[in-house]
């Protein structure tokens, strides 16, 4: 069982008296990819500038290693930042870019050069020491900005969408490259995006956050299989969210018919929301299921079909290998462990 490098507890966090953090608590583990995933404004910024020391929260403690940095200064905590805007010295070359910090610790010069080799090497930028950063690609200052963060061996390194000026496929292979430098260097990585699929490629562990508020921690299948409440469900992924009733443990009801499913715990008779990814669900012709309903929409999506389908009071989204015709009206079936059973989102507090 991995340690906890880094604990947050009950913090809280208000600009201009408007609440952005509420309350909340978070253990990171030690040599973790974590990710802080959620839309705009949800608190993951500010949750990354805390543990950096950017923000001092209006209470709360922040716990690096069990001991209390809440008011330590950003430079005297072994955390380093790489920001969306690189911040790169423009009148430094690569090569003095990457070794600025150590010469401001005064690292004699021949330690400093082992070190920048060293960071060259493992962000694949050999060759490239007397280069203007100028003259980098988006991808290449991308590189420089995590190797001068790294160079000084710090024991987290925080990543504040760091990708999003980069175009997709330029993304892509720069999603592939920091979970290597990652894995390869065994240290925290705290990662802040609102890309879904980023956070679910990348992270052993990931926060999703909305209103200030942590909805669910967990590993990325987890996240995905079992969402925690329509939101998280919602944001990770494409999903049919629909009205249910728990009629008793192990049976649910959707659209007036009873299925199996194997949620329990929920009470009998309690409305729920019930969440089936379009993956998860197959056409059929009608007279073979108990839901059924017309195409309206059939989208090629390259490695799938992207279908909707008009049922009862739902406009119900597959996917699938196979199109079905626009204007048909076809069955909708799912297995039990495809229906994924949540308590309602106004009953939660």
């Amino acid at each position: 069982m991995k340690k906890n490098i880094i604990s947050l507890e009950n913090i809280a966090m208000s600009f201009d008296g408007e609440k952005i953090l509420n309350d909340i608590s978070l253990d990171i583990r030690d040599k973790e990819f974590v990710t802080l995933l959620g839309p705009s404004g949800c608190g993951k910024t500010t949750t990354l500038r805390i543990i950096g020391g950017f923000l001092t929260p209006d209470s709360g403690s922040v716990k690096f290693e069990g001991r209390e940095i809440k008011n330590l200064p950003p430079y005297k905590r072994n955390v380093n930042t790489v920001f969306q805007r690189y911040a790169l010295f423009p009148h430094l070359n690569v090569y003095d870019n990457i070794a600025f910090g150590l010469r401001v610790k005064k690292v004699s010069d021949k330690d400093i050069q082992k070190r920048v080799r060293e960071m060259l090497e493992l962000v694949n930028l050999h060759g490239f020491e007397k280069r203007s950063v100028d003259r980098l690609s988006g991808g290449q200052q991308q590189r420089v900005a995590i190797a001068r963060a790294l160079v000084n061996h710090p024991k987290v390194l925080l990543l504040d969408e760091p990708l999003g000026a980069l175009d997709l496929k330029l993304r892509k292979e720069m999603q592939t490259e920091l979970k290597r430098i990652q894995q390869r260097l065994e240290i925290t990585f705290i990662y802040v995006t609102h890309d879904q699929e980023e956070a679910l490629t990348m992270s052993d562990t990931v926060v999703v956050m909305n209103g200030g508020i942590i909805q669910q921690v967990g590993s990325p299948v987890d996240i995905y299989n079992e969402p925690t409440n329509a939101f998280v469900a919602d944001f990770i992924g494409e999903s049919n969210i629909l009205n249910g009733r728990m009629v008793k443990d192990l049976l649910v009801e959707i659209s007036g018919h009873e299925y199996e499913c194997v949620d329990k715990g929920f009470g009998e008779n309690k409305p729920v929301d019930v969440v089936i990814r379009p993956e998860d669900i197959k056409l059929v012709p009608a007279e073979d299921a108990l839901i059924s309903g017309v195409v309206r929409r059939v989208t090629f999506k390259g490695v799938h079909y992207e279908m909707a389908v008009e049922a009862y009071d739902h406009n119900w989204l597959v996917h699938s290998t196979k199109a079905a015709e626009l204007g048909d009206t076809v069955g909708i079936t799912f297995d039990p462990y495809d229906i994924h059973i949540m308590h309602k989102m106004e009953e939660e507090s």
